[in-house]
């Protein structure tokens, strides 16, 4: 085991009610345990056998997402749903994505993985629900990227099992029958899902939203879930427009609805959560659900504006997520941070929504989201999973607080991120990739994909 001293950082965001000062002089990681063994105060040598030079950066804990669909890289800005809704963009996008493919899968995820990595996500969740015909084995291929960059993954086995020809939104041939989603979450669950501390690959269940899954297999995934102790995740209040189909198809909002189905309880994170009255924020919180914002395709879709500080208040753990690559068309996770400062200070005001905060939503909160306690803050004993940033540039010059800089400056990138003690970027760069391969090889299948 080695001990490696990441000295003297120009800043480090420890948390936003936290004294960053203990670390001033920063930290020490055990790479054989992957750790974080010390923070260390300013002008204090520890005993290490290595040390790593961070005066010109700032560390954050490592950013989490808790929500994507690493697919959606081979349909960003596609002309024809540029400008539609939320049901008119997926009615126009279900027949192309029908048509994803094994190789087209595993791109897309390395491209959607390697992207969050470089904008300093060391944790990312993945909601997966399209499997049309030789797609059998698509958690399977994202397991595999996921372990050859290092990342850790929260892998969810989505479904849709509610197709046109029984007044779901999706068309048939993207639809599977229960009895088959159901088997193959427990195997997924039985062959890769890791637990405790450290984990890098984890499974959940995620029934895609109550316009695309019947109610049965609502309330057989929850039963699943709570049998194989499990995360729950799907969409949840993002449009009126869902809203208004509970009302007709179930005969109730859709908090109401989840209750039904058994989804209330801390196993459960939603996906938007835009939608809520008061009424039903209390009560997701007493209840420990979690909601994961995502602000840039609320935005993208004018879905709405989420109330997350109400949601906060009331217990509900609130984390980040960039959503899908085609309601974003990005994967940047420190992006997603200033974007949902921008907007939460829309509803909020400026003093309420400050950079720290959300800061914290994208790690601590995330963690929280996904049911981690190892993960989302730097401190003693949890996991050494840290993104380092150099802000430097135009974009940074004249900027004097080095984590309000981060958010309200507009970082990019990070240089260098560490997952479990170990680089997973350096200079910028997702190891282990073919940088320019990768882009042409990607682009080739989107094209295809797109034109049919």
């Amino acid at each position: 085991m080695s001990k490696l001293w990441i000295r003297n950082p120009r800043a480090v965001h420890l948390g936003a009610e936290l004294d960053s000062s203990q670390a001033a002089g920063g930290l020490v990681i055990n790479t054989g345990s992957g750790l974080i063994e010390a923070l260390v105060p300013a002008g204090v040598t520890p005993e290490v056998d290595e040390i790593f030079d961070a005066t010109d950066l700032v560390l954050t804990p490592g950013l989490i997402n808790t929500h994507h669909h690493f697919y959606q890289t081979l349909t960003r800005a596609w002309a024809p749903v540029a400008d539609l809704p939320l049901f008119g963009w997926l009615t126009n996008l279900y027949p192309v994505w029908a048509r994803l493919t094994p190789r087209a899968l595993e791109l897309a995820t390395t491209v959607a993985m390697a992207e969050l990595l470089e904008s300093g996500c060391t944790t990312a969740a993945d909601h997966h629900y399209l499997f049309p015909s030789g797609m059998d084995q698509a958690i399977d291929i994202q397991v595999e990227v996921a372990q050859r960059l290092g990342m850790r993954a929260m892998l969810t086995r989505g479904s849709m099992s509610l197709g046109t020809d029984d007044g779901g939104l999706p068309p048939q041939q993207t639809v599977q029958d229960p009895e088959i989603i159901l088997e193959d979450s427990r195997r997924l669950v039985e062959q890769y899902h890791q637990r405790g501390p450290g984990s890098m690959i984890q499974i959940g269940l995620a029934p895609c939203s109550p316009f695309s899954v019947t109610t049965g297999l609502m309330r057989e995934s929850a039963a699943l879930a709570e049998e194989l102790d499990v995360r729950l995740h799907t969409h949840l209040a993002e449009t009126l427009d869902e809203e208004q189909f509970c009302r007709e198809r179930f005969g109730m909002r859709t908090v109401e609805y989840l209750d039904s189905v058994g989804w209330l309880s801390e196993r459960t994170w939603l996906a938007h959560g835009i939608h809520f009255d008061d009424a039903e924020i209390t009560r997701l919180g007493a209840a420990g659900v979690s909601v994961a914002h995502c602000p840039t395709s609320n935005m993208r879709l004018a879905s709405g504006i989420a109330r997350v500080i109400e949601l906060e208040r009331a217990g509900v753990a609130v984390g980040l997520g960039v959503d899908g690559s085609a309601s974003n068309d990005a994967s940047n996770m420190i992006r997603e941070v200033r974007q949902a400062l921008y907007l939460q200070r829309l509803r909020y005001g400026t003093e309420a929504v400050t950079s720290a905060r959300v800061l914290d939503w994208a790690t601590a909160g995330s963690a929280a989201a996904l049911g981690r306690a190892d993960i989302g803050r730097i401190a003693v004993g949890r996991q050494a999973d840290v993104a380092m940033f150099r802000p430097e540039g135009y974009a940074f010059s004249g900027a004097h607080d080095p984590i309000a800089a981060l958010v309200l400056c507009g970082a990019e990138r990070a240089e260098r991120v560490m997952v479990a003690g170990r680089w997973r970027v350096i200079d910028g760069r997702a190891l282990g990739i073919d940088r320019d391969a990768l882009i042409a090889e990607h682009q080739h299948h989107a094209h295809r994909l797109v034109a049919g």
